[in-house]
């Protein structure tokens, strides 16, 4: 396999692509990566750059979700890197070849872009039964992975099932199913989390590895902070209906309705890091909150097994109102009554001392 990768610019160009559709290809991703206008030449400058780097895309326990999400997204940027800005030389849900030409495909690469290409992994790995679970090309998903992991420049870890195991993890977990994390030493892994990830955070990560060539900032979960910094709590439209301590009681009640909050109703987005309520899904047209069902918390690790989907959490970290929102309806419901009160003693007050001083008139039923 020759290394004859061409820069992005001289696909563009072969495209038919002018220098000013370039140019703004360029400020789309600065735009898309957050980045300055004044970063634009720089992104502009990697592309005329640098080489196309081949991407290998593994698939293990997993229902192809994550590569589903990628491939549908509505947003152009997403297309463009798929088919135009990397070389997919291997995947088994997209590639045309099978059986001994696919594996040639797998070795190939590995061979002669030897720390060059970017690892991509989607789904958990077995581990128990010696890894019989999921085997491929005779060689079961375990040995494969540490067959690629050696000579990758960037591994990545698609989805709860790569970064934490997701369903097929859930207790019991009869097949030892594992991250990647944890059987990948001296590399590190980006973990993008999500039951599906959204497709746009998907192409950040992959724009950010191919313009910059090293991994983005991670949080304490391996998680690229651009796109996991914030709960999808703190960004979520219906937080003041939260903070005012009006709730969703059931799914068909007037308050859901009226799109009230829905931490009643099992929302783990107070303890949920992730974009969705910026980002959403379908280009920007909507996110489960916004369709009216409670977030899973899909990007965290095990969420599976953390306690039942549409049972509220008694409480979770914060300040103030945020300890307990059992007690908000009530807390603001007494706090509302003593403010009439107040207001209607010291309105009285007022009115007396008024009366006194002779001016105003008292009415006919006050003594």
């Amino acid at each position: 396999m020759a290394k004859n990768q061409k820069t992005y610019y001289e696909i563009a160009i072969e495209k038919g692509y002018s220098r000013r559709d370039f140019m703004k290809l360029s400020a789309m991703m600065a735009a898309f990566l957050g980045l300055e206008s004044s970063s634009i030449g720089q992104v502009a400058r990697a592309l005329e750059t640098k080489k196309r780097p081949p991407v290998i895309w593994l698939h293990g326990q997993e229902c192809t979700c994550c590569s589903e999400s990628f491939i549908r997204s509505s947003h152009p940027l997403v297309a463009d890197i798929l088919l135009d800005q990397i070389s997919l030389d291997y995947t088994e849900t997209l590639m045309a070849p099978s059986g001994y030409q696919a594996e040639k495909s797998l070795h190939d690469t590995i061979e002669a872009y030897h720390g060059e290409y970017i690892l991509m992994v989607e789904g958990s790995i077995p581990t128990k039964e010696d890894g019989v679970y999921c085997c491929i090309g005779g060689k079961t998903f375990e040995e494969v992975l540490h067959e690629s992991v050696d000579g990758a420049k960037a591994i990545v870890a698609w989805g709860n099932c790569a970064s934490s195991g997701c369903v097929q993890a859930a207790k019991p977990n009869p097949t030892g199913a594992t991250p990647v994390r944890k059987l990948v030493k001296g590399k590190p892994v980006i973990n993008v989390q999500g039951c599906p990830p959204i497709a746009e955070v998907m192409a950040g990560v992959i724009v950010h590895l191919l313009l910059f060539g090293q991994i983005p900032e991670l949080d304490r979960l391996g998680r690229p902070k651009a796109f996991y910094s914030r709960r999808v709590h703190d960004t979520c439209y219906r937080r003041p209906n939260f903070d005012a301590g009006l709730f969703v009681q059931s799914f068909d009640d007037e308050n859901a309705k009226r799109g009230y909050c829905l931490y009643k109703m099992g929302c783990k987005g107070p303890v949920t890091y992730n974009a969705c309520g910026v980002t959403e899904w379908n280009n920007g047209t909507s996110f489960p909150i916004k369709s009216g069902h409670p977030c899973l918390g899909c990007s965290e690790a095990n969420f599976w097994d953390n306690g039942p989907f549409y049972e509220h959490l008694p409480k979770f970290p914060g300040f103030g109102i945020e300890s307990n929102a059992d007690k908000v309806g009530l807390g603001l419901s007494v706090a509302t009554g003593v403010g009439i009160v107040a207001h209607a003693i010291s309105t009285n007050i007022r009115k007396r001392k008024l009366i006194q001083e002779g001016e105003c008139e008292p009415e006919e039923n006050e003594s």
